[in-house]
């Protein structure tokens, strides 16, 4: 559904394929940050009456993992969340193919209807208009009012 900016070369063994090296890079941070606090965790249960020996490693700790993300969040906002584009064709096919929305049928044609028509869709591989005119029970123009998702993501 999205389109990745690509920062530097991709697969040698996929042509044009895209890694997600900026997600993975932010991943990679956030297992160092989850390390530094571990080690924070341990640093802190070490301390004796009231004294903290580790307290210098606390401070690194914390302060590295601020930097760390703080840098990450710059970077991953740069080269990667800037750049992201909607795959609006293959968005497109998925809401035009979804079985999802037989939901706004049933109150026309009958919960029962409905089902058949989106099981029969999934069994023969085809849309749910394909299968809802086939059955007689909505004609196509009825269908394309009824069936719209833009009127289904706002209340009424």
């Amino acid at each position: 559904e999205i389109i990745l900016p690509a920062n530097e070369p991709g697969s040698s063994i996929m042509p044009g394929k895209v890694n997600p090296t900026q997600s993975e890079a932010v991943t990679m941070v956030c297992v160092k940050v989850i390390g530094n606090h571990n080690g924070i965790t341990m640093a802190g249960s070490h301390g004796h009456f009231e004294l903290n020996v580790f307290k210098p490693l606390i401070a690194h700790n914390i302060l590295q993992s601020i930097d760390l993300l703080a840098d990450s969040t710059k970077n991953f906002s740069q080269y990667c969340v800037k750049g992201i584009k909607a795959d609006k064709i293959k968005i497109k096919n998925f809401l035009d193919n979804s079985l999802m929305l037989v939901t706004a049928l049933a109150p026309h044609i009958g919960y029962d209807n409905a089902a058949r028509i989106a099981k029969n869709a999934l069994k023969n591989g085809t849309t749910l208009k394909e299968e809802a005119i086939k059955s007689k029970l909505i004609n196509r123009k009825n269908f394309d009012k009824i069936v719209n998702p833009k009127k289904m993501i706002y209340p009424k």
